[in-house]
């Protein structure tokens, strides 16, 4: 039976050059990042040059990145290193409510933090955003307060695939001398990035999301931005994340970026017409089915789609067994009972949010793959309906 992987945003295979690339530094070059004998140099120049290999992909100076273990670690370091260190006893913070759980449920931490002993406590404003799961920059900046100490919005969302306004809202940040945050898990490696451009002053990335390993993230951290560490220890990454380095998974992550950065306007081309391709094939051919927020700008690889009658987890069961891979939303929350807060956000009833589902494609995605998922979808849904005691009705 073929086996057709459309979940990329979940994660993505190590590209064999990554892989390659990895390999010494677990064997023959497996020095400590840190010792000053030849093979911890050996380690320490390997580390280096992958830091100038991710800067690179981002517009940053290698200085300011900081190797993590992955998108939640870099969003909780973003978050809490610049709450912590601000002045004041109560802080505020503004996000999105489409955040990934990375940011929510750390911002949700920070509220419960403030809480404690003290007698004010910190506070969250969760943006609304549009049909598109779009943020409203002046609503925005109406949001901010004398208390304000960061502004943490999500370059694309990993659900929907919609990229927000950063440049506005970067703008806005440095109106109000204000630090600004993006996860920008889901764009890093499928769309252009610089952090000047946005005018960020911290960037979240992570290995796995663009055919690096599982393990390895970084953090772009604007030189000086005032963040507290997260964690305590030796004095690795001038300080900034102490802890051994893991040499392969940072080699791995280099060579990711610097591929990326080659490929990137040719494999965003690709893919999005393939997925262009998927997209109006299912609505074309299942009834009823409605794509969301297909008319934002959204990043290349991404759609969601809604089949009414059907709830998700069936359906992707369904699709598992027939060869497909794919998902309902965030990997993060696979199993969760509630309703994406992504699509109800965006003004999905609960019943739609969880008939919903996310098709993401990758570098390797082929033609054929698109034309097995048209073939296999469609008749997976058909089928589900008609046991759905509701559909119809």
């Amino acid at each position: 039976m073929p086996r057709v992987y459309l979940d990329h945003n979940a994660t993505t295979p190590v590209e064999p050059e990554v892989l390659d690339a990895m390999l010494p530094y677990f064997s023959g070059d497996f020095g400590n990042a840190a010792s000053i004998h030849t093979p911890g140099q050996r380690a320490r120049a390997a580390v280096e040059t992958a830091r100038e290999q991710v800067a690179a992909l981002i517009g940053a100076r290698p200085q300011e990145i900081v190797f993590t273990s992955g998108g939640t670690e870099s969003d909780n370091h973003a978050i809490f290193g610049i709450v912590r260190s601000a002045s004041g006893t109560a802080k505020h913070v503004v996000t999105a409510q489409i955040e990934h759980e990375a940011v929510m449920n750390a911002c949700q931490a920070l509220e419960k933090e403030g809480a404690g002993d003290r007698k004010e406590a910190n506070a969250v404003t969760y943006l609304p955003v549009d049909s598109n799961g779009l943020v409203d920059p002046e609503e925005l900046r109406q949001a901010i307060r004398p208390q304000t100490a960061l502004i943490t919005v999500m370059h694309a969302n990993n659900e929907l695939g919609t990229i927000q306004p950063l440049e506005q809202i970067g703008r806005i940040a440095a109106q109000n001398d204000i630090y600004f945050h993006t996860d920008a898990v889901q764009s890093a490696g499928k769309i252009p990035l610089d952090v000047n451009e946005l005018g960020v002053d911290l960037l979240s990335l992570s290995g796995h999301k663009l055919y690096a390993a599982k393990g390895i993230g970084a953090l772009y951290i604007r030189g000086g931005t005032r963040l507290r560490q997260l964690l305590y220890g030796g004095h690795h990454q001038r300080g900034f994340r102490p802890g051994t380095e893991n040499v392969p998974g940072i080699v791995g992550l280099g060579k990711a970026a610097q591929i990326a950065r080659a490929t990137l306007h040719g494999d965003a081309e690709r893919i999005s017409t393939l997925r262009d391709q998927l997209e109006r094939g299912l609505l074309a051919t299942v009834p009823h089915a409605r794509a969301n927020a297909a008319t934002a700008l959204r990043t290349p690889n991404t759609t969601n789609i809604t089949f009414p009658g059907v709830e998700g987890e069936a359906l992707i069961i369904a699709l598992d067994l027939k060869g497909l891979a794919c998902s309902t939303g965030a990997a993060c929350s696979s199993g969760a009972v509630e309703p994406s807060h992504v699509l109800t956000a965006i003004g999905l009833r609960p019943e739609e949010a969880r008939a919903s589902i996310r098709f993401s494609l990758g570098r390797h995605t082929t033609p054929a793959d698109i034309a097995f998922a048209l073939e296999v979808v469609p008749a997976a849904v058909s089928q589900l309906r008609q046991l759905s005691p509701a559909y119809g009705r």
